[in-house]
């Protein structure tokens, strides 16, 4: 555990670079926090099935830029931030969310765009060899994160299970996250290699990022969160120890049939934790956003690739 909570900040801006969903046409804000990019047919922003987020904190005149994930492809986080103005020079660190292909893709590009050694920060099992077992379909090897090779790219690579503090302190790394509730229980198929054997991967390294909003609560950034959007929600309150949250966002996990009996308890105890704002993004599904958006329409934000949402 931290030795303490993370300080709080005056505002946090979260701008997504990869995402699995662009519209061009969404160029005015939905809700008084999210900010869209003006329209403009010369600016060509992609989207792949990955995910990657720059997230600045703001306290007095201090500012910290860390980076959440790399997305799938080398190319597409890149080229989205050249898109809109972004320059890498001045993250702080890296931190990963876990080892999967679609979070690691820019990694090395990254490292290149900051032009200097920048700490990573994952856990022990996100630089481990994963393969997908699916029945009647077969063995899938997964891309993973090398660390050897991420330290040729010019990382400082931080391999942590527990809770720490980034940006001064401003900014809450969950580590492994604790799993209690019933309907969560992660992405069948999955394995990983333990000293030379295939074994079923709890997927222990997904992390989520955790910054304090003064006056505010909790804001709350998953990658996919294989550990459970509401397992990851409720180790950050007991972490912190602050109970309120008011903003959750990134992937949760719930596209496809195996999961579908997991979308209505996840709704429910969404809607029981009830934050200000809601931002199901990548691997959500869109059948899921949809889902959550008519369950609580007061909440859910539609999320496209270049907004930066504003707490």
């Amino acid at each position: 555990m931290t030795e303490k909570p993370p300080k709080p900040v005056d505002r946090t801006e979260i701008t997504v670079l990869v995402d699995n969903y662009t519209d061009i046409l969404i160029n005015t804000s939905l809700t008084p926090v999210d900010r869209r990019l003006p329209y403009n047919p010369a600016r060509r922003i992609l989207a792949e099935h990955g995910l990657s987020c720059l997230v600045r904190v703001f306290s007095g005149k201090k500012e910290h830029t860390v980076l959440l994930d790399a997305g799938l492809s080398s190319e597409c986080l890149p080229w989205n931030a050249s898109q809109m103005g972004i320059s890498l020079a001045g993250i702080e660190a890296v931190v990963l969310s876990h080892g999967h292909y679609d979070h690691i893709g820019a990694l090395e590009n990254v490292a290149a765009g900051a032009g200097r050694q920048i700490p990573i920060i994952a856990h022990p099992d996100a630089v481990l060899r994963r393969r997908l077992n699916i029945p009647g379909h077969g063995t899938f090897d997964q891309p993973t994160a090398d660390a050897v090779a991420l330290k040729r790219a010019g990382y400082d690579v931080r391999l942590r299970s527990d809770p720490s503090t980034l940006a001064a302190g401003h900014l809450l790394v969950t580590g492994e996250v604790e799993r209690t509730t019933p309907f969560e229980k992660g992405m069948p198929g999955a394995e990983i290699e333990r000293d030379g054997t295939r074994v079923p991967d709890p997927i222990r390294d997904d992390q989520a990022l955790v910054i304090t909003v003064k006056g505010k609560g909790l804001v709350v950034l998953s990658g996919c969160a294989h550990a459970g959007i509401i397992n990851t929600v409720e180790y950050a309150r007991k972490i912190t120890g602050v109970d309120k949250i008011h903003a959750v966002l990134g992937g949760f996990h719930l596209s496809g049939k195996t999961f579908e009996p997991v979308v209505p308890p996840t709704i429910d105890s969404m809607r029981r934790i009830n934050p200000e704002y809601l931002v199901p993004m990548h691997c959500t599904g869109w059948k899921t956003i949809n889902r959550i958006m008519t369950a609580m329409p007061e909440k859910c934000i539609l999320n496209t690739v270049g907004t930066t949402y504003v707490f």
